[in-house]
Order: structure tokens, then C-alpha cells, then sequence
């Protein structure tokens, strides 16, 4: 392990690793997404809206917070190899090792957000959740939702920089050993919680107030990109041949260079979609038409979500420091 993080010097790290796959994108990718969605949905139940009663405007989208997260866990233990070893990462706190951060933030975070969920669970609805015990703690749960709003907030930080992290701690691959790249992660699952927001929000003002969000964050997102590629390009050589297969129309680099075109295509349609979505006119209900565009410009941004993660997890296993 400490030639692939450290030095990269080995034959079996030449001509490149192939030891993580999609399943780490997809983990990394729910992580974010989990990550985003307690962050989105604090600033809402946290922020006072205007004209409305006090309470939680955000509640059916926190729900889908832990089981997202713990859905996530699932492909990181598909892709251990010794996976009757998984226990270790819980035998012992390593302050140093990023992984075993994220090992004890999860296990923190699912249950914090869990409860944080039932919380926001208004009183005509918790008959949905079919278990008396968990309608009583819902009861109880209530009049700390604010608390619990921003002790998720500080976890869904932790969460989507983690992910970011646990890229940027492996010296060895210049692709992913960049400070920018937490930044691009956090940014990213903030993007991808509103989006997801969007997408299962009931109320106009939700849907919209979202979309005035993710406007900023798709806007951060792009910038953050392209700084990240400008930085690796007037960096070392390595870091800068480590992103020559994004920009390299050639048959063994296609998938790179399709990724970086789609990132370019969707990110900027999904930002543009929204931008004219807020300034079109809008009554208390939406029209189908409107939150088809809503729905349409937030798929796009989950899957611009997801391409990010699935390319920079197989491209930065291509070239080592040299």
C-alpha cells in the first residue's frame, strides 16, 4: 500500500494500477450525494422562510439521506477483497489515514441523519413511517430538529470533503494528488443534494428555492473544473501528462475525452436550464411543463455527478509520478 500512495515505483503500478473500479466511483458518488442532501436540506429547515410557518420545509428528501449512504457501503465491501477483514477498520482510530476517518464518520453519520430524518417528519405524515416506536421517537425527536439540522450540516461538510480527500491522500497519482480536488468533490455533492432536492421536493417554493441554489453551486462547479485541469497543466510533468488522456481523441483514451465533452455539454445546459427556470413567472403550483425542465436540468446534474467520479477514479490510476 505504501507504493501505491507513496512512491508508485513497482511493477505491478507499471504501466498503471487497476485496483479500483466503478464501484469505489459509485460509493464515492452516493457518499457526495448523501453528503449534499443533509447540507441542502439543513439550509432549508434552518433558514426562515417568508410568509410561512416555522418548522421543516425540507422533509421528505432527508429520508432518502442514511439509506443512500448505507446503499453506498454496499460497493465498498463488494470491492474488498478480504471482506471478513472489514471489522479491523473499527478496532482501531488511525488520525492520520483519511480512510479510517471516513470508516468512523459513516458509522456516525448514518444514525445521526437517521434521527435527524425522523425529525422532520411532519405530524400528518408519520403515520407513513408504519412503526409505533419510530412514530413516538419522531414525537420526541421534533422539538430538536434544529439541533439536529446542524449537527448534520457539520457532518455532510465532513462527508463530501472526505470523499474529496480520500482521492487527494494518494501521492503517488498526480491526478489525485491535488488540494482542489475535496473543493471540486464538496462543491459537486452540494450541487447533486439540490438536484436531488428538486427532484423529490413537493412544494413550488422548495423546488425553486433549490434551483436558485444550484445555480451558484453549478456555476462553482465549473469554475472549480476548470481550475482544477489549469492547475494540473502548469504543475509537474507528471501532473500534466496525468490529464492529457481527457484531452486526447485517440481509440484508447475515448471514454476520457467522451467524459470531459459531457461534462462541458450537460454542466453548462443543466446551469443555463435553471437560469432561464427562474426567470420565467411562476404560481404556487407549478405546471407539469415546468417540473419536467426542473426535473430534466436536475438528472443532468446528477449525471454530470456521477461522469466527474467515474473519471477521475479511472484516469488518475493511469500515470504515476515520474
Amino acid at each position: 500500500m505504501t507504493e501505491v500512495t507513496i512512491t508508485g515505483i513497482n511493477s505491478i503500478t507499471y504501466p498503471h494500477l487497476d485496483v479500483w473500479n466503478w464501484l469505489v466511483a459509485i460509493y464515492l458518488f452516493l457518499g457526495g450525494l448523501s453528503a449534499g442532501i443533509l447540507i441542502m436540506s439543513a439550509i432549508a429547515n434552518l433558514r426562515k422562510w417568508p410568509g410561512s410557518a416555522s418548522g421543516p420545509h425540507c422533509e421528505k428528501g432527508v429520508m432518502f439521506a442514511p439509506f443512500i449512504l448505507a446503499f453506498g457501503m454496499l460497493f465498498i465491501f463488494l470491492d474488498l477483497e478480504r471482506k471478513a477483514n472489514m471489522f479491523w477498520f473499527y478496532l482501531t482510530l488511525q488520525p492520520t489515514s483519511p480512510m479510517s476517518w471516513g470508516a468512523w464518520g459513516i458509522m456516525i453519520i448514518i444514525p445521526v441523519s437517521f434521527l435527524y430524518a425522523l425529525s422532520t417528519a411532519p405530524p400528518e405524515s408519520r403515520h407513513n413511517l408504519r412503526y409505533e416506536a419510530l412514530i413516538k421517537l419522531s414525537e420526541m425527536l421534533r422539538p430538536y430538529m434544529r439541533r439536529l439540522a446542524m449537527i448534520s450540516f457539520g457532518l455532510g461538510i465532513f462527508l463530501g470533503i472526505y470523499t474529496g480527500v480520500l482521492l487527494s491522500n494518494m501521492l503517488a497519482r498526480p491526478l489525485w494528488n491535488s488540494p482542489i480536488l475535496p473543493v471540486l468533490f464538496l462543491t459537486s455533492a452540494a450541487s447533486t443534494g439540490a438536484a436531488f432536492l428538486i427532484i423529490v421536493a413537493r412544494r413550488a417554493a422548495v423546488k425553486l428555492f433549490y434551483t436558485k441554489l444550484d445555480i451558484w453551486l453549478i456555476f462553482a462547479e465549473i469554475v472549480i473544473i476548470v481550475l482544477f485541469f489549469y492547475g494540473q497543466y502548469n504543475s509537474s510533468a507528471s501532473s500534466k501528462a496525468s490529464i492529457m488522456p481527457f484531452f486526447a481523441l485517440t481509440h484508447e483514451f475515448f471514454l476520457y475525452f467522451l467524459a470531459v465533452f459531457l461534462m462541458a455539454v450537460l454542466l453548462p445546459l443543466a446551469l443555463v436550464m435553471k437560469l432561464i427556470e427562474m426567470r420565467e413567472e411562476h404560481a404556487d403550483v407549478l405546471s407539469e411543463a415546468t417540473i419536467f425542465k426542473m426535473n430534466l436540468s436536475a438528472v443532468m446534474v446528477l449525471t454530470g455527478g456521477l461522469i466527474i467520479r467515474l473519471a477521475l477514479i479511472y484516469a488518475g490510476q493511469l500515470v504515476k509520478f515520474m
